[in-house]
């Protein structure tokens, strides 16, 4: 193991993504992707809230489209970012839960092609500097799936001296962080911004996949004095992190300006699942559920992009968008072709934020994780979930956004419709190809239960 220096300040990018049409007349957009870990629906100021400022993040709802049903194909780490890598659910390809032990073979799978390879084939040069958590193994390690270079930790770790943490600048190979000041966002947000200032001629992928806001809830104090009212010692820490992660974005999108690529840039920013609340205090709020969950509160997350001069700004979207919608939209901006054969599930959103097409990218959403499921068609979502025993319940999403009243008594015909399209589609999918690790087995379990409807203080504070 070698030791690897700090290196601190904020960055993080989104994928830029210019329509087909516009890709004839300009140089091939860059494509930013911001990936918040457990961050809570409410959690943003251009969510609701007014405890956390987040001006950064919120720059990008301000400058663009918040998406308003903004969804992710599970609601646990690793399986969002398996279908965010590939376009395709997750569960079409068995990676239903998180990889967990030292199960070589635990990773997504080989015969998957990733956005950042299929960007490289378009020309692009690709980085990813955050938490993978796609497998362990080296075959599954970003630079064997198509990213130029990888800055960041194999799975979750500490904040602090973060453990399974590679600089592909230095080896290939896991270090050792020595530096007793080394924070993972600031200094995810240093290479990030770093790597943009190297690669300023592009076109460029640049995937920056924080682990905050996740467990264990760490910050420098630096960023915990910027919140003397909050008493509660959890909640501090978790707006601690949160205000990191914002001077993170912050960074990167002010070296998007200051390189004059701001027009030329599309950047998304999500969160890969719902809030863990009793855990970090994360808030889901209206909705209701968690992280774990296939209510709204474990898959409805917060989704926004920015394109200026392309797409409007200051705007919301109101219909139904997924995580697994970003690998064709980049690859439509870049100029590329989705094909038939690549099977994706998820569809070239900027007809639809343009204006060019006024219907809706998808008419239905579905969910597998475990014994829990849930299908969205239009305003109607049926789901079975852990705090409801598993019990299929019916919601209107437009009038019930807390899921509370079950519609499944007096809409017995569209139980059995949602139900039948669900079965259609589950019976497509694969088997999980492992077990959910032990830690997380509460959470889901293999096919035989798969979801099927009849069935610090010194300088920073930890919690």
């Amino acid at each position: 193991m070698c030791c690897v220096s700090f290196a601190l300040r904020a960055a993080l990018t989104v994928a830029a993504v210019a329509p087909v049409a516009s890709v004839e007349a300009a140089a091939k957009p860059n494509v930013i992707v911001f990936l918040s870990d457990d961050e809570g629906y409410g959690e943003l100021g251009c969510q609701g809230n007014d405890e956390i400022p987040t001006p950064n993040i919120d720059s990008i709802a301000k400058n663009g489209i918040r998406f308003t049903n903004g969804y992710v194909s599970g609601p646990y780490c690793s399986p969002t970012r398996a279908g965010l890598m590939t376009g395709r659910y997750q569960t079409r390809f068995g990676h239903e839960f998180n990889p967990g032990g030292n199960n070589p073979e635990a990773g997504l799978p080989l015969s998957e092609t990733t956005i950042a390879n299929r960007m490289k084939e378009l020309g692009y040069q690709t980085c990813a500097v955050g938490k993978w958590h796609l497998g362990q193994a080296p075959k599954f390690h970003p630079l064997n799936r198509g990213f130029d270079e990888f800055y960041g930790t194999l799975q979750n770790t500490p904040f602090f001296h973060p453990t399974n943490f590679v600089d592909s600048r230095i080896s290939p190979d896991v270090q050792k962080v020595e530096d007793d000041d080394f924070y993972t966002t600031d200094a995810y947000a240093a290479r990030a911004v770093d790597w943009l200032d190297k690669r300023k001629d592009g076109p460029y992928f640049l995937y920056v996949p924080f682990n905050a806001q996740h467990a264990p809830l760490q910050a420098p104090q630096k960023y915990l004095d910027r919140f003397p009212n909050i008493t509660d010692e959890k909640r501090k820490i978790f707006a601690g992190m949160m205000s990191a992660k914002d001077d993170a974005v912050g960074a990167v999108l002010k070296k998007v300006r200051d390189l004059g690529q701001e027009e030329n840039t599309l950047i998304f920013y999500l969160a890969d699942n719902g809030g863990p609340t009793p855990v970090t205090t994360s808030k889901n709020d209206p909705l209701r559920g968690f992280k774990s969950q296939t209510l709204e509160g474990g898959v409805r997350v917060p989704f926004m992009v920015q394109w200026k001069g392309v797409i409007p700004a200051g705007k919301t979207y109101e219909n139904p968008v997924i995580q697994l919608d970003i690998l064709p939209t980049a690859i439509a901006a870049a100029g590329g072709t989705v094909e038939e054969s690549w099977k994706l599930d998820g569809v070239n959103l900027m007809p639809f934020l343009t204006g060019k097409n006024d219907g809706k990218p998808h008419e239905t959403l579905y969910w597998r994780f475990g014994p829990q499921w849930a299908i969205r068609q239009g305003d109607w979502k049926l789901v079975a979930s852990r705090p409801d025993n598993l019990e299929p319940k019916l919601f209107n999403l437009v009038e019930d956004i807390g899921e509370a009243h079950d519609m499944s008594a007096a809409e017995p015909e569209k139980v059995k419709e949602l139900t039948a399209a669900y079965e259609s589609w589950n019976a497509e999918l694969a088997d999980p190809l492992w077990r959910a690790p032990m830690n997380n087995r509460r959470a889901g379990q293999n096919r035989s239960n798969a979801a099927r409807p009849n069935n610090q203080r010194r300088t920073r504070k930890t919690q």
